[in-house]
């Protein structure tokens, strides 16, 4: 039971991250690698602002901004200087790494004796573990509720036809290069929060905090689509909290067993191949049991 509500908990932090991943490589079609550097960007600024005695909400809030500047930067270089995706991504993640460590100024900053979103809610008679599924619950109902709205007004639904697709979206009119730049700082936005997020609930940022960070995306995303097939829009960011609650909780039970930590991001992997390469044996078993049974046992997939 408490390895459950320690991984609803987590997973519900990490799902705004997952989220935001989910816009750019599902709505919009474009692998960003920029979340490896908005993630701690988020927690930098939100962390910094703390310390020098900011209040927590308005400290989330800055680093939900950061995060959005830093998604227009990737959404510029790869619209305007026409730079693939891939590149785009790894250009900013990098540049981002040394403003982060001028954010900080260090690479460490403890958040101990301060306050943060998770203990003020502590101070109202809730104890660490559920104040952390409080604000997650919140904050992640809050960003669900807000892109429901959002992706349903013009520029949301034309963000959406412009990752469908772009030549028919360019020929209806839509200034597709536009809609992708708010959909990286949409995306950017999301991935920071949830690193100002993680970073109150850990009581620290750390400049290496976003090493794994798409993985961790990615695999969130995958897990939902895995379980949740064939739903709507507002339904499948809902599967994407499942997802990330899932896969928290696959990793809190690996940790469990006695897995040394520093092998972690080797499971995280292996879970993200697993979870990606399922629709496919799915659809081969659905299509030929017997034939996928026999080449099984075979060892040809």
């Amino acid at each position: 039971m408490s390895i459950l509500l320690s991984s609803i908990s987590q997973g519900l932090l990490w799902s705004i991250m997952a989220i935001g991943v989910y816009l750019t490589f599902r709505i919009l079609d474009i692998a960003d690698l920029t979340a490896e550097g908005s993630f701690p960007l988020g927690a930098a600024i939100c962390a910094s602002l703390i310390a020098y005695g900011v209040s927590p909400l308005w400290s989330t809030a800055a680093a939900l901004l950061g995060g959005m500047l830093a998604g227009t930067v990737s959404g510029l270089l790869h619209t305007k200087l026409k730079i693939p995706a891939l590149l785009t991504g790894i250009l900013t993640m990098t540049g981002l790494y040394s403003i982060n460590l001028r954010i900080m100024g260090k690479a460490n900053i403890t958040l101990l004796g301060k306050e943060t979103l998770m203990r003020i809610m502590q101070a109202y008679g809730l104890t660490n573990r559920t104040a952390v599924l409080v604000v997650g619950a919140i904050a992640s109902a809050l960003v669900i509720l807000i892109l429901y709205l959002f992706f349903n007004t013009e520029i949301g639904l034309a963000i959406r036809s412009t990752g469908d697709n772009e030549a028919m979206s360019e020929a209806n009119g839509i200034h597709t290069n536009t809609m992708k730049i708010i959909g990286y700082m949409l995306s950017n936005g999301l991935i920071a929060l949830s690193g100002a997020l993680i970073a109150q609930n850990n009581s620290y940022a750390d400049i290496g905090m976003g090493i794994g960070t798409i993985v961790i995306g990615l695999a969130s995303v995958i897990i939902g689509e895995v379980l949740f097939r064939n739903l709507s829009f507002v339904k499948r960011l809902g599967t994407i909290v499942i997802g990330s609650i899932v896969y928290r909780l696959i990793i809190d039970l690996v940790l469990q067993l006695g897995v040394d930590p520093q092998d972690i991001k080797l499971f995280s992997a292996l879970i993200l191949a697993i979870a990606l390469s399922t629709p496919l044996l799915k659809k081969k078993r659905k299509k030929d049991p017997l034939q996928f049974k026999n080449r099984w046992k075979k060892g040809v997939n």
